[in-house]
């Protein structure tokens, strides 16, 4: 009898032990994937100090409503100043966004600034500098059916120089609003219809960085900073990332997971270049993503990457304000480029923000 109750016992201990190890072996894989996590985290995260402002939060912003748009080529019709009031004293109420990201220097961000500057709102701005194309991308951009004369691409020359120059004067005479300086928008990535040449582009940051007090940087597709973007990242003050994960195919349950892989791929690419994330949004309509697109889906998705930027030490433009109908295909009104707003275009808050604005619903 004792000898079975120790054949027992023995194989018990031996059960225990085996037992014992299989667990230390699985905590140890855990510890290694949390430890891996871990760095993963630091080398992501980022200081205080490169916050822009000193915020996490911002918002792109344009303004145009009902019947306005920029000069197409036929002339811009311009939000008013009342309008452009009513605007930033929305978005800048509680303090819920004292960061705003315009994109070019002409005549709406003139009068964004002067209602800034005119009635003491607590808001400043990136500035943004529209660069007309300089290459003509029509074998890879697939709404461009043929080439840009040349005769317009030296033209759009001179309209650059000028828009640097118109750019530098609004940066120094509103030097207490204007914090940082955007040398271009998409004006690198492949598929986009207005391409200029990045050595160019490198010497409009040197020009303007002489010029003015305040932070130059270029925005652009995370994936060509990414691939591309050392040599630029040697003349920014910061390097600017455009990321949206709905236009990847991907739905909420995998977004900020996608987002933050796109960031890291930057991070990997460019160690040590501060970023800020300039554009990052959700759509509630598009014709293009079907039910990916949805006021709830923007609530999460803003809610999480704002969570995470605060976390993480990033400042992201959430793309964007409001509505803008002039955008995109003018025969689809669902289309998703009039539809990124966390505000309609009559003003009334969007799911993600009627908790902030209960005053401004119908």
């Amino acid at each position: 009898m004792k000898q079975i109750f120790r054949k027992i016992l023995n194989a018990n201990l031996g059960l225990i032990v085996i037992l014992s190890l299989l667990i230390l072996g699985s905590k140890t894989n855990n510890y290694a994937i949390d430890d891996e996590q871990n760095q993963k985290n630091d080398n992501l995260k980022q200081q205080k100090s490169d916050l822009l402002n000193g915020v996490s939060k911002a918002i792109c912003y344009s303004g145009f409503r009902e019947g306005q748009h920029p000069d197409r080529g036929d002339g811009a019709v311009n939000p008013t100043y009342a309008q452009t009031l009513e605007d930033l004293q929305i978005l800048s109420k509680d303090s819920n966004f004292n960061l705003i990201r315009v994109y070019d220097a002409g005549e709406n961000t003139q009068t964004i600034l002067k209602v800034i500057k005119e009635n003491n709102l607590d808001i400043k701005m990136m500035l943004g500098l529209w660069l007309k194309a300089e290459f003509s991308n029509h074998e890879r951009c697939w709404w461009l059916n043929e080439p840009i004369p040349e005769n317009e691409l030296e033209a759009n020359k001179k309209d650059n120089l000028k828009e640097l120059e118109q750019g530098i004067k609004l940066a120094n005479e509103y030097s207490d609003i204007v914090v940082s300086v955007a040398v271009g928008n998409e004006a690198l990535v492949d598929w986009n219809d207005h391409m200029v040449p990045v050595e160019t582009i490198i010497s409009y940051v040197q020009k303007v960085k002489k010029e003015i007090k305040q932070k130059v940087t270029v925005a652009d597709n995370f994936k060509w900073w990414a691939l591309h973007g050392k040599e630029l990242s040697k003349v920014v003050d910061f390097a600017s990332i455009h990321t949206y994960p709905l236009w990847e195919g991907q739905d909420i349950d995998t977004a900020l997971a996608y987002c933050i892989g796109n960031v890291q791929e930057v991070r990997d690419s460019l160690p040590g270049v501060s970023l800020v994330i300039t554009e990052a949004g959700w759509a509630t309509i598009a014709s293009e993503f079907g039910d990916r697109a949805s006021e709830e889906k923007q609530n999460i998705y803003y809610n999480q990457i704002m969570d995470w930027a605060e976390e993480m030490n990033y400042t992201i433009f959430f793309f964007e304000a409001f509505d803008e109908p002039w955008k995109g295909d003018p025969n689809n009104m669902l289309g998703a480029e009039k539809h990124w707003g966390i505000f309609n275009v009559d003003r009334t808050p969007k799911l993600v923000m009627q908790k902030l604005y209960p005053e401004l619903m119908k």
